[in-house]
């Protein structure tokens, strides 16, 4: 009779499977942002002008985040009463359909004002299934794996972000290569190309995360929830683990501040010719492939050294360095250079992936099994909508208005507090996910075959 335990094949599948599904997920949701810097201005709002416009696509970018809660508790419910295998396969589905809708989407031209309209719809529906899908990736890859090797497993979903960003970057680099850097073509219909290849990505996802298992964790928490049945995770998470939910919060807002100033501002700002560096589209793009591989690079190796030194010491250094990074990185870009663009974005990249390996494995370690869903979505998605749902809005008006070294201060600002929160965070290593966090709710069976 089969066991809860993956074999080691197994295994191996759970690893593909939390890579590929947040590689798609967070493609998904990046080549919104880098259509929202290069193209949604002219499209969707062209009567507005570059900046004006340029800040109202800023906008529909943070609409996602504003659904990111409401999909991580929603989803967050249903992974932690059913289980982590079929949520993952609801949130791949609705990401993938509403971002094939917008390659699909008629522009202002053509339909006039519901054209934004239906873009903000749309974009809602991106937030709300990236809500429950990172946590779902992050439980998949923590909860299959040994306690001594968790920061190993917790590299695959944290990669996704980096392989998406270079995907971004690469499909949208392709198009405008072939169609041109001002081809009328790119505007018309080569900015749909990246959304409509996601059906692909979309469909291999799917694929894989058939194949996998149930985690050991969740099929033996089902026992001792019983006498919690009536409370719905949501509760059960904010009155018995809330102070880490704030704590959490705060420790990884500044994360992703600087996340979303390198993923989907520096984007705008490198080719923005009103208030930003007006580098050739090609060369913006061409780059992002370089910060993408230093993003991915970063992240495997925090990661990892998590797995020796503690997941609260690698975030607590983490955003201690990302503060000085975030002063320096406009002077640094202001020299107006294709070679500083190439240094700002690289350094902003390794910047995030200094923590970004952490995060992955500290959130799960974090929350008690019967809430662990819930508990990592409502971390990650509040920070999100703190940290990175204002900051490509905010930095473009600030750099207009103040200069662009004022943006960076404030990211910095951010990065210090989380530093101070981060300080204020158990050590999770080597905690078993199985038994729960803390202890006070101990599963009272053991997994056959189960390893410690």
């Amino acid at each position: 009779m089969p066991t809860a335990r993956p074999t080691p094949p197994s295994a191996r599948q759970v690893a593909l499977a939390s890579c590929v599904g947040t590689t798609i997920e967070f493609y998904d949701f990046l080549i919104y942002g880098t259509a929202a810097a290069l193209v949604f201005p002219k499209l969707f709002f062209p009567g507005l002008g570059e900046t004006a416009g340029t800040v109202a696509a800023f906008s529909t970018f943070a609409v996602a985040f504003f659904a990111r809660p409401v999909g991580g508790v929603i989803f967050g419910h249903f992974g932690d009463r059913l289980g982590r295998k079929r949520t993952l396969t609801a949130t791949l589905l609705i990401m993938g359909v509403s971002t094939v809708l917008i390659g699909l989407l008629p522009t202002a031209a053509t339909i006039g004002a519901a054209a934004p309209i239906l873009l903000v719809v749309l974009r809602f529906l991106q937030g709300f299934a990236i809500g429950g899908e990172w946590a779902g990736a992050a439980l998949l890859a923590s909860e299959h794996a040994p306690n001594s090797r968790r920061g190993l497993y917790a590299i695959f979903p944290q990669l996704g972000a980096p392989f998406a960003f270079i995907l971004a970057s690469g499909t949208f680099l392709i198009t405008n290569l072939t169609l041109g850097e001002t081809s009328e073509a790119f505007l018309a219909y080569g900015w749909r190309v990246p959304f409509l290849l996601s059906v692909v990505l979309v469909g291999v996802g799917l694929y894989v995360r058939m194949q996998i298992e149930e985690t050991p964790a969740f099929v033996a928490s089902r026992t001792a929830r019983s006498a919690s049945r009536d409370r719905a995770p949501i509760v059960s998470v904010l009155r018995d683990q809330w102070r880490e939910v704030v704590i959490g919060v705060a420790a990884m807002t500044g994360n992703f501040a600087i996340f979303y100033l390198g993923t989907t501002f520096l984007t705008s700002y490198g080719t923005n010719t009103e208030t930003g560096m007006g580098l050739p589209r090609t060369t913006v793009l061409a780059l992002g492939l370089l910060g993408g591989t230093v993003f991915a690079v970063v992240t495997a190796g925090s990661a990892l050294l998590s797995d020796r030194i503690g997941r609260r010491t690698v975030l607590i250094w983490g955003n201690l360095l990302c503060v000085p990074i975030a002063l320096v990185l406009f002077p640094l870009l202001d020299l107006g250079t294709g070679w500083a663009f190439a240094i700002g974005i690289a350094v902003t990249m390794g910047a995030i992936g200094m923590e970004w390996g952490s995060i992955g494995v500290l959130l799960p370690e974090l929350f008690d099994s019967e809430h662990r869903y819930t508990g990592a979505s409502v971390c990650y998605n509040v920070s999100a909508i703190l940290g990175g749902g204002f900051v490509p809005i905010a930095a473009t008006a600030i750099a207009a208005a103040a200069g662009s070294f004022w943006v960076g201060a404030v990211v910095a600002l951010l990065c210090l507090i989380s530093w101070l929160a981060s300080r204020l965070l158990p050590e999770t290593r080597g905690r078993d996910l199985v038994e729960g966090t803390t202890g006070r709710r101990p599963v009272p069976e053991q997994i056959p075959g189960e390893q410690r």
